[in-house]
């Protein structure tokens, strides 16, 4: 029990007055609990947590091991969004590191002096795509120390052994640019060969300082971050979160979805609303999956994907595409919209990764209701407020028949019956920490497309058919733990056989035993 006084903040409302509420004495995690309970939902909860983080890591540590489920909103999505937001005017201590356009030169030194140098994975960031929310430079930070608390909830990672990054190559958001309180620095991003330089010089001092680091790209702009990520995924252990951990996930709920339909993947045409970094990487890893496990081509597996960009169907006939977009431009005629697209396609599962709210009414689910008797509609824009549709009104509007997922969590939800159903949340923490895990424990040298496709395989199996009739895609994330034991090890296994991870010295012939053993608890604090 830690002995010390906690100020607990609200919000900044007001931050003439940010301080709300002493406790003196013992701290224990049943009094912050009962705290913590006690204090309106949204970010004055995120604000105590981070204060609790400072003055008793402990027990902040034993909460979140305790009540992931209840506590992931407040320290990750959707509340997070606001944080970063609003982060350079919050009474925030940062806990990560900064890399900035001051530091080229020394990126390597500045590594070298951080207080903890036996660190094993980074979440990165260059704050320019901040979930739905756009270019936020600086305040980006608090996107990287959200994901990379997930790494130690979820999966067991020693804490000791994280390190959140951000890259600060400036702002091309006016309002920060001209707000006095903003830390970041007061420039135009970089961009073309300067930002690669830049970003050259960040990645070959994190390789000269961990030769095995885990490095999570989180949240760069489309322009930057495809390039990023082809660049460093074979030159160390390194993968985009975004991109091919939306992927994993989607196709998990995909392949969950599909069973309740009755016909397998192969059988389905997806459609998808946004056609940036989430998007794409999805339909790629899609189309790796019906390679790997089906036989098809990429090209024949890409074929089952369809985009709508800003500017309607991606297609054959549109020129200046994307990099990105161009493998999905099949011979198709063009169509404006989502509506006339729907017409024309007739898929029988909606993607939503537009960030553009309601964009998914009850016109669209009404036509994708007759074109399949289960409807697969999954809205997976973050925050809440950027989501495509409600479960409330997916479910609604399709007289309870849709197979549900969304990015941000909603509540269940009554049926006719009085039965509950549980709308799915393609959450990313069942994925990436059970996946980088894995890496840390065999110092993998890369993480593959294959090790994603089974990844979500393995988690698709954890749902039977029962709960998927409830909503249920994924496994219940109070059991994360668990599920990061059992991914962890299947992955490891897989790195081990592919060549590309070490068996450990001391392994004990068990995978999950082994990940269990190595998870890190509260108590080795």
């Amino acid at each position: 029990m830690a002995t010390a006084t906690i100020t607990l903040s609200r919000s900044s409302l007001d931050l003439a007055d940010a301080r709300f509420k002493s406790l003196k004495g013992p701290i224990d995690a049943d009094l912050m609990w009962e705290v913590f309970c006690g204090i309106p939902e949204g970010i004055d909860r995120y604000l105590v947590l981070r204060d609790l983080l400072t003055v008793a890591p402990k027990v902040y540590y034993q909460l979140l091991l305790r009540h992931t489920e209840t506590i992931l909103p407040f320290i990750y999505t959707p509340t997070v969004g606001e944080a970063c937001e609003r982060y350079h005017q919050l009474p925030l201590k940062t806990r990560g590191l900064y890399l900035t356009l001051h530091d080229r030169g020394n990126i390597l030194n500045k590594l070298q002096a951080w207080p903890t140098q036996d660190i094993k994975v980074t979440v990165i960031t260059d704050g320019e795509r901040i979930l739905g929310l756009g270019d936020l430079g600086a305040n980006g930070m608090g996107i990287s120390e959200g994901k990379i608390t997930l790494y130690t909830a979820a999966a067991g990672v020693d804490p000791q052994q994280c390190l959140p990054i951000c890259v600060d190559a400036g702002t091309n958001n006016p309002k920060l640019l001209a707000d006095p309180d903003y830390r970041g620095i007061k420039a135009p991003r970089l961009t073309g060969a300067e930002f690669d330089g830049f970003m050259a010089e960040v990645m070959e001092g994190l390789r000269a300082w961990r030769p095995h680091l885990l490095v999570q790209f989180e949240d760069f702009g489309n322009n930057n971050a495809f390039r990023l990520l082809e660049a460093w995924r074979h030159k160390m252990c390194a993968f985009n979160d975004d991109i091919q951990g939306t992927a994993c996930i989607t196709l998990a709920g995909l392949l969950s979805a599909v069973r309740a339909t009755g016909k397998p993947l192969q059988q389905h045409r997806l459609l998808f609303l946004g056609a940036g970094e989430a998007g794409t990487g999805i339909g790629e890893l899609v189309a790796q999956y019906l390679h790997l496990r089906h036989g098809l081509s990429l090209k024949e597996g890409r074929q089952r994907c369809f985009f709508l960009d800003s500017k309607g169907l991606v297609c054959s006939s549109r020129s200046n595409l994307q990099h990105h977009k161009q493998p999905f431009a099949h011979d198709v005629p063009f169509c404006p919209d989502l509506k006339s697209a729907i017409t024309a396609l007739k898929p029988t599962a909606l993607i939503g990764v537009s960030t553009i709210a309601k964009a998914f009414n009850q016109e669209v689910v009404g036509a994708m209701c007759g074109l399949a008797e289960r409807p697969i509609i999954f809205p997976l824009s973050n925050p809440t407020s950027k989501s495509e549709c409600s479960f409330e009104d997916a479910f609604r509007w399709s007289n309870g028949k849709v197979l549900f997922a969304s990015g941000s969590p909603f509540a269940p939800l009554h049926g006719a019956a009085g039965a509950l159903h549980h709308p799915a949340q393609a959450n990313n923490a069942y994925i990436f920490p059970a996946v980088g895990f894995a890496a840390v424990l065999t110092q993998s040298r890369e993480i593959t497309d294959e090790m994603f496709v089974l990844a979500a395989e393995e988690l698709s199996k954890m749902t039977d058919m029962q709960e998927l009739e409830q909503g249920r895609l994924f496994p219940p994330f109070q059991r994360i733990r668990a599920i990061s034991k059992a991914l962890a090890g299947r992955v490891a296994q897989h790195m081990v056989a592919a060549g590309l991870g070490a068996l450990p010295g001391d392994f004990t012939g068990d995978w999950e035993a082994y990940v269990a053993d190595r998870m890190w608890h509260h108590d080795h604090m």
